[in-house]
């Protein structure tokens, strides 16, 4: 008996954080955004991504420097290599959460194919 009143749909979210061991996180739930960890995700991608951004505009003004070492870049490659994991983490677990064409969801017109 499948009545759709009764059924409901769990969302699997990667976290923007991995486990002591390096292993990626994930939340199950069903709560479609409202819970406490999902806000919590939400609000540590957002400074993750704030933080890549930061340290971008930092890159540009060393790389620019001629004046800066290779100690200094080796250190910032470190920090950026961080930083885009980071970010490949959030954009993979955002990208995962899209709604699929063609699951109920209308495409604009300049989106569907002939």
């Amino acid at each position: 008996m499948n009545n759709s009143a009764n059924t409901r749909s769990t969302i699997t979210r990667l976290l923007p954080w991995s486990s002591s061991d390096g292993k990626p996180c994930y939340l199950l739930t069903d709560d479609h955004g409202g819970g406490y960890l999902t806000r919590l995700a939400d609000n540590i991608e957002s400074v993750q991504l704030d933080m890549g951004n930061q340290l971008l505009g930092h890159a540009q003004e060393l790389i620019s420097d001629p004046k800066t070492g290779p100690v200094e870049l080796r250190y910032l490659s470190a920090r950026l290599t961080e930083s885009l994991r980071d970010v490949l983490r959030v954009a993979e677990s955002r990208g995962a959460r899209l709604p699929v064409p063609g699951d109920g969801v209308a495409l604009d017109n300049d989106e569907a194919s002939p």
